[in-house]
């Protein structure tokens, strides 16, 4: 009971028109674009974006940073910051406060407060020109058997995707998290479950997001399920363990696993998710030209 493609727009390419507003065009063998979660990070959310862009980021990713922008022209105005710096935003989550709130995709009675979310965040993903929005599963139902809250699961998928094929370059992509330390309690907490579910769902707007750090927690073995996992990836998060910190300090070997999945020619995101133990623009800067360099032709 406890055991539990990426989106084909490409972020908007510098170009002598306007240069000052665009996303840097990506590079490497596979075409990864580089990115970071910005809650890793300190400062305002001015001050988080500048230290991504000093690092020579190419975009950005939001848990709940969106709700406060509650207008139009909040939106656009965030939006227009992030741009200036050269940067896009590549991903939010539909359900930022999912633990807080009765909008679990393993409980069918919350579905309808699921999908809402999912509705709210592609309406607002559309006006950020981000083309990913992160679905969390929600956490174990007490007295339901595995089965029936991962059939709820597929169910729920499979609806938000239907919602997401109305959209214009909207993809959904799914998140398993780690029970053993960071998210007890969590219902589907491995990438195999995860690549799983993808291919139960089975639409082309549904697809997986590959937590590194989330994985080596819960199950270990991970360049052979994320190589084999690839396909249907559209983000890599990156952290060390233990501590979820800085690529590098700890147990995972990240010269063996950017290597094997640039070996797959793996075409989407690899996205910053740890807490540096430094300088936050020093480290990310020496993250980002670790992982080109392991990740290039």
């Amino acid at each position: 009971m406890d055991r539990r493609a990426f989106v084909t727009r490409t972020l908007i390419a510098a170009s002598a028109a306007s240069t000052a507003h665009s996303a840097p065009a990506r590079e490497g063998k596979g075409k990864i674009t580089s990115s970071v979660m910005l809650w890793t990070l300190k400062g305002t959310f001015e001050e988080r974006v500048e230290a991504a862009a000093k690092a020579g980021m190419q975009s950005v990713e939001l848990v709940a940073e969106y709700t406060a922008w509650t207008t139009d022209a909040d939106l656009a105005t965030k939006k227009k910051f992030v741009n200036s710096h050269g940067l896009g935003i590549d991903t939010l989550i539909a359900t930022p406060d999912w633990t807080k709130r009765p909008v679990s995709m393993v409980e069918p009675t919350q579905r309808d407060n699921f999908l809402a979310d999912v509705r709210s965040a592609i309406d607002i993903a559309r006006k950020l020109e981000c083309p990913q929005i992160i679905l969390m599963g929600g956490n174990i139902i007490p007295g339901r058997t595995y089965a029936e809250q991962y059939a709820s699961l597929v169910e729920g998928a499979k609806r938000a995707a239907e919602l997401a094929a109305k959209a214009d370059n909207v993809t959904l992509i799914f998140e398993p998290l780690n029970s053993k330390v960071n998210h007890k309690g969590y219902f589907l907490t491995t990438c195999v479950e995860g690549l799983k579910l993808v291919k139960d769902v089975d639409h082309p707007r549904f697809r997986l997001l590959f937590d590194l750090y989330h994985e080596q927690v819960q199950n270990g073995n991970v360049i052979r399920t994320a190589v084999e996992a690839m396909p249907h990836v559209a983000v890599y998060h990156v952290a060390d363990n233990p501590g979820r910190n800085d690529p590098g300090t700890g147990e995972m070997s990240y010269e063996n696993i950017y290597k094997a999945i640039a070996k797959t020619g793996y075409s989407g995101f690899i996205t910053m998710e740890y807490l540096p133990l430094v300088d936050q623009t020093a480290s990310l800067t020496k993250s980002l030209q670790e992982m080109r360099k392991y990740t290039a032709s």
